[in-house]
């Protein structure tokens, strides 16, 4: 049996008429350099993960989802209620430039860590999603750098958030905010999955050939399990 049945018969679908929708929306609206976003690309990550059923690459969104969609939802609320951003990066929501749709379609920050916390919570966290998502964020980091302009700030390559300062040289400055993704951001989020999310019985057992995540113990003769 096929991987993404097993694992999402259904929501594949809305994950392809999520991207019939999201993928000419933006495009039209932002251009192709919005995709290198780490919240523009996990979407995408997660909508393919959900089609593929790849529980790799599904965990691997559940590791950065949380902060990006806390972050992007504080800036949005901070705006809301006293007028101006925290750190930004929700400024296009005011923007009349842009379609109202399109912008409105943004709000998947907010939806987006509760899917992919629920879907992973019911196939079970894969450990290798922390260096999955660690590279991805280091890959996006050094094409920002190479390939799009400075001002755009693109997951903030060329300033960082905080002290907004540019560090030199530029591999210093890649790897702090590299370091501070996966070693804070994403590694937070990581401990929680491990702690609180184990594989789902039946499930594993059809992907990884065991019941679950526990080892199994040795039973004495005569002994029914539980």
């Amino acid at each position: 049996m096929a991987a993404h049945s097993l694992l999402f018969p259904r929501a594949r679908w809305w994950a392809l008429a999520w991207l019939a929708v999201y993928l000419p929306s933006y495009s039209i609206a932002y251009g192709a350099r919005n995709f290198l976003f780490l919240c523009n690309l996990g979407v995408l990550l997660t909508a393919i993960a959900i089609v593929a059923g790849s529980r790799l690459l599904l965990s691997s969104q559940a590791v950065a989802a949380p902060s990006i969609g806390i972050a992007w939802a504080l800036d949005l609320g901070w705006r809301l209620v006293t007028g101006a951003h925290l750190f930004g990066g929700t400024e296009y929501m005011w923007d009349p430039q842009y379609p109202l749709l399109t912008r409105l379609l943004s709000l998947y920050h907010v939806v987006w860590p509760i899917l992919v916390v629920a879907l992973v919570r019911r196939v079970g966290y894969d450990r290798r999603g922390w260096a999955c998502q660690a590279a991805v964020a280091a890959i996006a980091l050094v094409v920002c750098r190479l390939f799009t302009p400075a001002v755009e700030n693109i997951n903030y390559a060329f300033v960082d958030p905080l002290f907004h300062r540019a560090f030199e040289p530029p591999l210093l400055h890649l790897a702090l905010v590299v370091a501070t993704l996966a070693g804070v951001a994403y590694a937070l989020t990581h401990a929680i999955l491990c702690a609180s999310i184990r594989r789902v019985r039946g499930i594993s057992s059809a992907l990884s050939g065991r019941s679950d995540c526990r080892a199994r113990r040795p039973v004495a003769p005569g002994t029914k399990r539980a």
